[in-house]
């Protein structure tokens, strides 16, 4: 009987732990109101994506950016003309108060590049592992242009010792 009651008392307790603990929330991060989180507002929008050197030709892709999570992150759907689509996530972390980007697309490569902004704009670098298994390391930076904005790239495949053009790209807002 009194193993009976003991446990009546434990699960009382654990009861009442339970509903103690879901009434203390943790505070969700205000990331409307933090400046860090509205440094890639300029890049929120529906795009056409055009080589720099070209931007009268023909558009090679349509991107649509859009602030996701309550402005906590950027959403990207990059879907190229010759059916690639990339896919990615640009969030900023308060801990490491740095930016970072998960890119995939389609075709089997990934990549996860960090960085801040400087010179006003944001590069990010790391790697990108592609489909045949190989590993690059690509740097790539943002900047807002005119009424648009800049994206280019280099690449290395020696882990950093050089460094080669990879794109670039002006995203001008879809008509």
């Amino acid at each position: 009987m009194l193993s009976g009651f003991l446990a009546l008392v434990l699960l009382s307790t654990s009861n009442q732990a339970a509903a103690a603990a879901a009434a203390v929330k943790p505070t969700p991060p205000n990331c409307s109101a933090a400046a860090e989180y509205h440094q890639l507002d300029f890049w929120i929008g529906d795009w056409d994506t055009f080589e720099t050197d070209t931007p009268s030709g023909a558009s090679e892709a349509r991107t649509h950016v859009d602030a996701i999570a309550q402005g906590c992150a950027i959403h990207e759907l990059y879907e190229q003309t010759d059916g690639l689509i990339g896919d990615s996530i640009l969030s900023y972390d308060p801990v490491r108060k740095q930016w970072q980007q998960t890119w995939v697309t389609n075709r089997g490569a990934i990549m996860l590049i960090y960085g801040n902004f400087k010179d006003g704009a944001l590069v990010l670098e790391g790697e990108v592992h592609l489909q045949d298994g190989k590993t690059v390391m690509q740097r790539i930076s943002w900047k807002a242009k005119d009424k648009g904005v800049r994206e280019w790239a280099v690449l290395s495949k020696d882990g950093g010792k050089t460094w080669a053009p990879a794109f670039d790209v002006l995203f001008l807002k879809h008509q």
